[in-house]
């Protein structure tokens, strides 16, 4: 039986796979491709968290960081930048600590 993904994983997961009697087929992606596949998996994962509960979702947020840090790495941004930047917004906007659901404006 063939199952279709055609989606970004891990860089271990062929060889798992092969490990477990299975086969499979990849491709390696070109950095443009690569970077749309990030987004695409940012996206995955994010689900995924909003989805989880209890140790799962400490999982799951495991993954969303691996998938944030690399495409951090990818676009070759420091990554004590990303983290400037969330203070400065932060300090500008404020955190999430307080729990405000905005209803509507007028």
């Amino acid at each position: 039986m063939v199952t279709e993904y055609n989606k970004l994983v891990r860089d271990r997961i062929p060889e798992i796979i092969r490990q477990s009697g299975n086969n499979c087929e990849i491709a390696i992606l070109s950095d443009a491709e690569y970077r749309q596949a990030l987004r695409l998996k940012l996206i995955e994962e994010a689900a995924e968290v909003a989805e989880a509960e209890g140790e799962d979702l400490v999982t799951e947020l495991a993954d969303l960081y691996e998938v944030i840090d690399a495409l951090v790495a990818s676009y070759e941004i420091a990554g004590d930048r990303v983290l400037q930047e969330q203070i400065k917004r932060r300090q500008a906007r404020g955190g999430f600590a307080k729990k405000i659901m905005l209803l509507r404006t007028s």
